[in-house]
C-alpha cells in the first residue's frame, strides 16, 4: 500500500492506505477524527465538510492521496466561537449535520466576518439539515461573535 502523508489539524499524519480511500475514511477509520461524519457517500448532503487550505471541501469524494497542504476537521475548531454560537442558538438539533455546517460556516466567516442572510444562504447551501433548523444555523452565523 503507498504511503499517505496529511497535515490535518496543525499534525502530520503517516498511514498506508490503499489508492482509492477517501479522505473521510481516512480521517475517521485511520485518524480516529470522527466528527466528520459520512452520509450520502456521494457528495451532495455536506455532512463530510472539512476545510482544505480553508476552502470546504467535501471530504467523502475526495481522493486522499490527492490532499495537498492543510485539512482542518471539526475537531481542529473545537475552540472556535461559531461552536458555542450554534449552540446558543439551539441549531444542534440532531447533531448529525453539525460538524460540516460549523466547518463551512468557518469558512464563510474567515473570508467574511459579518455576512448577510443572503450570503450565508448561499455559501451554506451545499450542507443539507435534515432536521430543518436552518433559521437557527443562520442566526448561529449571525451572532457567532456575541
Amino acid at each position: 500500500m503507498p504511503e499517505l502523508r496529511l497535515r490535518v489539524n496543525g499534525e502530520e499524519h503517516v498511514a498506508d492506505v490503499p489508492v482509492g480511500t477517501s479522505l473521510a475514511q481516512v480521517l475517521r477509520e485511520r485518524l480516529g477524527l470522527t466528527g466528520t461524519k459520512i452520509a450520502c457517500n456521494e457528495g451532495h448532503c455536506g455532512a463530510c465538510t472539512v476545510q482544505l487550505d480553508g476552502v470546504p471541501t467535501l471530504s467523502c469524494i475526495t481522493l486522499a492521496h490527492a490532499v495537498e497542504g492543510e485539512v482542518t476537521t471539526i475537531e481542529g475548531l473545537r475552540d472556535h466561537p461559531l461552536v458555542q454560537a450554534f449552540v446558543r442558538a439551539d441549531a444542534v438539533q440532531c447533531g448529525f449535520c453539525t460538524p460540516g455546517q460549523i466547518v463551512s460556516a468557518a469558512a464563510l466567516v474567515a473570508a467574511n466576518p459579518s455576512p448577510t442572510r443572503e450570503e450565508i444562504r448561499h455559501r451554506m447551501a451545499g450542507n443539507i439539515c435534515r432536521c430543518g433548523t436552518y433559521p437557527r444555523i443562520e442566526e448561529a452565523i449571525l451572532t457567532w461573535r456575541d
